[in-house]
């Protein structure tokens, strides 16, 4: 986790998202893992949303996922 100038990250260093993927692992439902429920990053896209912001998907440092969001006051 760290910040951003107008907002915060939270990044891993597992096998990342695919690029094609980046965009559906906010759909209710969507799940790489034959056993998830594709609920948890729903639910994150949902609580960003209610606040305004914008979350981006990205590749971290170290090749993991890594989570921007942006549109937060940080004062």
């Amino acid at each position: 986790m760290g910040t951003l100038s107008a907002g915060f990250y939270v990044e891993d260093t597992g096998s990342g998202i695919p690029a094609g993927e980046r965009e559906q692992v906010f759909d209710l439902g969507y799940s790489s893992d034959p056993d998830g429920t594709g609920f948890g990053l729903a639910i994150v896209g949902e609580i960003v949303e209610s606040h305004g912001w914008t979350i981006t998907v990205a590749e971290s440092n170290e090749g993991g996922a890594r989570f921007e969001i942006t549109g937060v006051d940080t004062a």
